[in-house]
């Protein structure tokens, strides 16, 4: 009897025991489960979040900016590169009701970049103090410009570096560095209007008016910004329009520097004798960036 009792005994609980484990083994697949589920909740929810938050950061394309008519969109942000507008060209485009075409010509623009590099004549320097050269020679001239005090009407010529000539495409109207601005060949007048709509209906208004041409520049075409902090800054010697270039002025200081926008409409004279108005609307892109310039132009006018 006590041997049946202990047989019995032993199978009974042999039988709890993997009763038991069964039991723990469910109960472990069931918490996995729904810890699963839970996760998966959880994710879903985050992703759903997630994706209303930076929809529009992530998911959509960046907006197209699309010029209006008679309006350049310019990226004229690069220190090293000249812009160059064909106002020929763009009547031309638009006679020819060309959409595609006119609207690709008023909005992207082959840079041409400032030469750099030396040439084969020898470089000149000067001791501080110097006044500039003016002998009108292609190049690099570096100055000094009193930034932490009287500003950049304060400067002191360093030394020139000759260089290759500037290159442009064989026709250009007008080309465009961050805030400076030449013609080909052209004149410029600033109006009092602010508005092109405004305007008189032709420019027999203004013909008999003081029109400037391009002069030489040898440091206001800023092409670094690398020795800035120390006042020494190289500059393109180039023939500039600074009638059509106080459209973007620079005021240092403060650093960085302040821009200041002159919206007035300006009556640029080709060398042919047509006429065009011109007028800076914005200097700033969607984002803020300074010299991304949006300009209305009227031509011919």
């Amino acid at each position: 009897m006590n041997y049946k009792i202990k047989v019995n005994l032993t199978q009974s609980l042999q039988k709890m025991s993997c009763t038991r484990q069964f039991e723990s083994k469910l109960s472990l697949r069931s918490f996995a489960l729904s810890l699963k589920m839970t996760v998966a909740g959880m994710s879903v929810l985050a992703l759903t979040a997630c994706n209303g938050i930076f929809d529009d950061i992530y998911d959509q394309p960046e907006e197209t900016i699309v010029s209006a008519k008679g309006q350049l969109l310019m990226d004229a942000t690069s220190w090293t590169d000249w812009y160059y507008v064909d106002l020929h060209e763009l009547q031309k485009l638009t006679e020819a009701e060309d959409e595609e075409g006119l609207q690709k010509a008023q909005t992207e623009f082959v840079a041409y970049p400032i030469p750099m590099e030396a040439s084969a004549e020898v470089s000149s320097q000067v001791g501080a103090g110097s006044q500039p050269t003016n002998n009108e020679k292609a190049g690099q001239y570096m100055y000094w410009f009193d930034v932490f005090g009287e500003g950049i009407t304060k400067s002191e010529f360093r030394s020139f570096t000759p260089t290759a000539t500037q290159s442009e495409p064989d026709a250009w109207t007008f080309a465009v560095h961050r805030n400076n601005v030449r013609t080909n060949g052209g004149a410029v007048l600033e109006t009092s209007f602010t508005s092109m709509s405004d305007l008189p209906e032709s420019s027999d208004a203004f013909k008999t008016m003081d029109f400037t041409e391009d002069e030489w520049s040898e440091n206001e075409v800023w092409d670094s910004q690398d020795q800035m902090l120390l006042g020494l800054v190289p500059s393109q010697g180039i023939r500039i329009n600074r009638v059509l270039s106080s459209w973007l002025t620079m005021e240092i200081p403060p650093m960085p520097p302040k821009f200041n926008l002159n919206n007035h409409v300006f009556i640029l004279r080709l060398k042919d004798g047509t006429y065009a108005a011109l007028q800076l609307e914005n200097y700033l892109s969607p984002t803020g960036t300074k010299c991304w310039m949006t300009i209305n132009y009227k031509y011919p006018y």
